[in-house]
């Protein structure tokens, strides 16, 4: 299942554009425009990231944090308040990653994508027809048999079973897999799924998109 994200933002303009952001990256959402809503949301359960602005009607992001006790949901601070004090409270408190508006989606959805990894909230297991991956060890096997991939092979396999069915952009896939603030080109992205197309027999379901990306299919074609 896809992460499922609260959105505590009170700009509507804003909330909008992060949900958007958020069903490109293959994630559910849902929005609490104050912090006494966001309370509520939180203590109901079932999120796995808080997207937490600062400035909020009722409460402030700083009392929301403060407020929520012992509920261990990773929280990423999305504020316009730039100015280091802030950045440091909100760091020390306990947040997982503090990001300054304006930002762009492609930023906010690799930070989502670190956070998420790094607190083990993806699945452990994830199964596409023959070939299993163990994301906790890192091991692949297709039919049982152990696949060898390097590192970013991996995470570039995991991230398109994550998302199967969706056409993912190259830009996409590098600041997912390499991070947003990579430098390299496209074709990197290029050489990797050839790769993982060779190694694990996906040519005729890693389709390529003309002038797009790729997309992992669900069905094998045949």
């Amino acid at each position: 299942m896809p992460a499922h994200i609260l959105i505590v933002e009170d700009d509507e303009n804003i909330a909008r554009m992060i949900e958007a952001a958020l069903a490109i990256g293959g994630y559910t959402s849902k929005v609490a425009g104050d912090g006494a809503r966001a309370l509520v949301e939180i203590a109901s359960g079932g999120y796995d990231l808080i997207l937490l602005d600062i400035m909020l009607p009722k409460l402030d992001g700083f009392q929301v944090f403060e407020s929520k006790g012992d509920i261990s949901t990773p929280v990423i601070f999305l504020t316009a308040m730039a100015d280091v004090p802030s950045k440091v409270k909100g760091l020390r408190m306990g947040a997982e990653d503090y990001i300054v508006k304006p930002f762009e989606a492609v930023e906010l959805l690799a930070r989502i994508e670190v956070v998420l990894r790094r607190t083990h909230l993806a699945d452990t297991t994830l199964v596409y027809h023959n070939i299993t991956v163990e994301v906790e060890r890192h091991e692949v096997t297709m039919n049982g048999t152990p696949v060898v991939l390097t590192p970013k092979e991996f995470d570039l396999l995991v991230f398109f079973i994550k998302n199967i069915d969706i056409a993912l952009t190259r830009e996409r896939l590098l600041s997912a897999v390499w991070g947003y603030s990579f430098s390299g080109e496209t074709r990197t992205v290029d050489t990797h799924v050839q790769q993982i197309r060779k190694k694990l027999g996906l040519h005729e379901c890693l389709l390529t998109i003309p002038r797009l990306g790729y997309r992992l299919e669900s069905q094998k074609n045949s």
